[in-house]
């Protein structure tokens, strides 16, 4: 399909870079779809219709199996402790699903200035296709450690990271209005994904294995990404690169503070969705039950994806977020009083629901904290690759603990983790602005 580029200078950061850590709502008016020759309405988003809700579906199939086969690690994280890597540490296994979480969260820092130059459909929808499903039919054959890291650390990584950016990036090119409404709807491919293939992998892998409930996620990656590349097409191409970096942002306090709560809170956000199988098991929950408790978590987090967004529209993100991750603290530190079936089942709705927060509305909050859009993609940019490197150390930092302390070290490290960065949100909030009642 033919694209044009625009001659606005600053219009490729009305859609703005998008992710799993949220969805941007940038001012609908402000499009790169004016034609240099009038009348432009040929350029102007549809904001619905066909064509532009099948980007919709498009893209929720890319974040499904994106940060849906990454959310589904937890399932994957207990069976190498009992069965396939029993002879490495609760550390080690949890580095083949932190490495997976990085390199798709720090990858997509470069995925943004090649879907600017168009390399979307041609590149990066068939590579990063290529790499999920050949790195699933790979981790179904492995027998070692090694194997495992590069086949579901490093390509699944690779892979999930040449698709989630430009996921809701192409999507909000086709609406103005909506666009909030549907770049929400490809977020919650996400927590949707974790859903059905942790759930899948659970009533699979007991009946035919390992490796073939591994293929079978594979194959439902494979048959779903190819509705991706038959649906998706670039419709306009942003006027100018993307700037890689904002020398002047770590000048701004407010940015800067909430770049360090998004490294804090991705140490620990993750730890029970790696780690709650593994404890209930060591508490004696009956294990039918065990293998479905990531879904949970999955599940209730699809809401708390979508109900903080919605009030955040009306009070502010800042003000949202704030009460979202101090319940979820407190939720990781009354973790250690939790020992029952029912109460760590209540346990995963809750932390699963407050901790979708978390997110979802950073993004939203770095528009807010941007002086404008011409920083915009650079400043998302250098926030991603905080929060990828706390994704990476932190649930191998909780194996360790787990292994010096014990369950309560590592319940402890996941609630103090979140709970600086509610403090670092709440010094934002007050460096943004000191009124209480404000929206911000």
């Amino acid at each position: 399909m033919k694209t044009s580029r625009s001659s606005q200078g600053h219009g490729s950061h009305a859609t703005g870079p998008q992710s799993e850590l949220g969805v941007i709502a940038t001012d609908g008016h402000k499009h790169d779809t004016i034609s240099p020759h009038p009348p432009a309405n040929n350029n102007l988003p549809p904001n619905g219709g066909t064509r532009a809700w099948l980007q919709v579906l498009g893209g929720f199939f890319l974040f499904m199996n994106s940060w849906g086969i990454v959310n589904t690690y937890g399932v994957y994280q207990t069976y190498y402790e009992r069965n396939l890597l029993h002879q490495k540490s609760p550390s080690s296994i949890s580095w083949i699903g932190s490495t997976q979480a990085f390199l798709l969260i720090f990858i997509s820092v470069a995925t943004g200035p090649l879907f600017d130059l168009g390399y979307f459909i041609p590149v990066l929808l068939p590579l990063g296709s290529v790499l999920i499903v050949f790195g699933m039919m790979m981790t179904s054959v492995c027998n070692h450690y090694w194997q495992v890291m590069l086949a579901q650390g490093v390509v699944i990584g690779l892979g999930c990271g040449c698709l989630f950016l430009p996921s809701v990036a192409i999507v909000s090119t086709y609406f103005t209005t909506k666009k909030a409404f549907a770049t929400g709807i490809v977020a919650v491919g996400g927590s949707v994904g974790g859903v059905l293939y942790s759930l899948l992998f659970a009533r699979l892998q007991p009946s035919i294995g390992f490796a073939w409930a591994t293929r079978t996620i594979g194959f439902i990656a494979l048959a779903t990404l190819g509705i991706s590349a038959a649906v998706l097409r670039v419709r306009v191409l942003p006027p100018a690169r993307r700037r890689l970096l904002d020398h002047t942002a770590f000048r701004e306090i407010p940015y800067t503070v909430f770049s360090i709560a998004e490294f804090l809170g991705f140490i620990g956000i993750y730890i029970p969705f790696f780690y709650i199988q593994s404890y209930a098991l060591d508490r004696g929950v009956n294990p039918h039950l065990v293998f479905y408790l990531v879904t949970i978590l999955n599940a209730a987090s699809i809401f708390g994806r979508l109900g903080p967004n919605y009030v955040a529209d009306r009070i502010g993100p800042l003000n949202v977020l704030i009460p979202c991750c101090i319940i979820t603290a407190l939720l990781g530190f009354c973790w250690i009083a939790i020992d029952s079936t029912a109460g760590i089942v209540v346990f995963c709705i809750l932390y699963g629901f407050f901790s979708g927060a978390f997110v979802t509305l950073p993004p939203t909050i770095i528009v807010g904290l941007s002086p404008s859009l011409s920083v915009l993609g650079a400043r998302m940019g250098m926030s991603f690759s905080l929060a990828a490197f706390g994704s990476l150390i932190g649930t191998p930092v909780a194996g360790v603990i787990l292994k010096k302390y014990g369950w309560v070290g590592l319940q402890a490290f996941c609630g103090a983790s979140v709970g600086a960065a509610s403090i670092a949100i709440i010094v934002t909030r007050m460096k943004k602005t000191p009124r209480l009642m404000e929206k911000a």
